[in-house]
């Protein structure tokens, strides 16, 4: 929902507003710069503020350091997900995606480059675009959402090439399989769908709900998150956190976490996770518990690792969620300090 002001605001309200804004501020999603050195965050107003990563870990770094040095408007409801090419950052929100130059962000001009909306059904249909996903292979994006398909745009010419069915409730999250030209899906249905991009055909559907070593009546059937290694993948939602061998469809390890996650990633010979409750979970692939860290949400929604290699001193964890602080960990132990939209 677009958030607006009446033009003439007394300046003690406005900043009770502000302060409001920020108590009930939601960090949907995070991207990192090409160039390592800036982070961008997504809010539920609709904001992208961009932080400097190099600032902030600075040893001459102040409290103002760690604040946006630019915050524009992008969308008029939540931005849901974020990624960056070598030149862009796409953002996507209800119903579009858009393209924003990073030369052009970093002098805060912030005019969008280009707008662009999949073939929905019908003109009255505005679905939410929950993830995003770059094929660098093919030079194209794909994106999914609130109305169950995957859409395929290619960016060189801005068309939208095919969309994927097979999905019967919305879309939450998307993977690459690097090594082959495959998608992973997973959404409400409680399915997680393997897609190859060369025949654009579903090849393989894991419904991890119906496990039963997996399936949690009570919080649901929804995956909320997915990632991949090779064969391997990792995904949880209202089923519980669980390692799969792909190959076989078997589920070789399932995490001891009870609070639904909502975002996972491969690290190293780690996972990491999080979702509800404030802390980012390190586990082993054999499913022990490695450490929990604390920061300063009370959920989280996204994690990003800046590997950069342009940019090693900038080489962070940051968390985001239910505040309007991205926390950052200079290593996996603690979190070091948080940025503040």
């Amino acid at each position: 929902m677009e958030r607006t002001m009446p033009q003439a605001v007394p300046l003690g309200q406005m900043e009770v507003f502000q302060a409001l804004q920020r108590l009930h501020m939601i960090i949907f999603s995070q991207n990192v710069s090409p160039c390592g050195k800036f982070l961008a965050a997504g809010n539920n107003y609709g904001q992208i503020a961009i932080f400097s990563l190099s600032a902030a870990l600075s040893s001459e770094a102040k409290e103002e350091s760690k604040k946006p040095m630019v915050t524009f408007q992008a969308h008029d409801g939540p931005v849901y997900s974020m990624v960056s090419t070598d030149r862009h950052l796409l953002s996507a929100g209800d119903g579009e995606v858009k393209a924003w130059l990073w030369a052009e962000i970093l002098k805060k001009g912030c005019k969008e480059l280009w707008r662009r909306q999949p073939p929905y059904r019908t003109s009255l249909e505005v679905p939410e675009i929950n993830a995003l996903l770059l094929v660098p292979k093919e030079n194209s994006l794909i994106l999914a959402g609130g109305d169950c398909q995957l859409h395929t745009m290619d960016l060189e010419t801005g068309t939208f090439t095919r969309a994927l069915w097979g999905h019967t409730d919305y879309i939450h999250c998307l993977a690459l399989r690097e090594r082959s030209p495959e998608v992973l899906s997973g959404g409400e249905d409680g399915a997680v769908r393997l897609w190859d991009l060369r025949t654009a055909k579903e090849v393989q559907t894991i419904e991890v709900y119906k496990h039963e070593e997996c399936s949690r009546p009570h919080n649901g059937r929804w995956i909320g998150c997915l990632a991949t290694d090779s064969d391997w993948m990792v995904c949880g939602g209202g089923p519980a956190l669980t390692l799969w061998h792909l190959r076989s469809s078997t589920p070789t390890t399932v995490f001891p976490m009870r609070a639904p996650q909502k975002h996972v990633t491969f690290y190293q010979d780690l996972i990491l996770s999080a979702g509800q409750g404030r802390c980012v979970n390190q586990w082993q692939l054999s499913g022990e518990l490695k450490a929990q860290v604390p920061g300063s949400s009370p959920g989280l929604l996204s994690l990003s690792l800046n590997q950069q290699p342009a940019a090693p001193e900038c080489k962070v964890l940051t968390a985001a969620g239910n505040s309007c602080r991205v926390d950052v960990f200079t290593n996996l132990g603690y979190r070091a300090f948080s940025l503040s939209f």
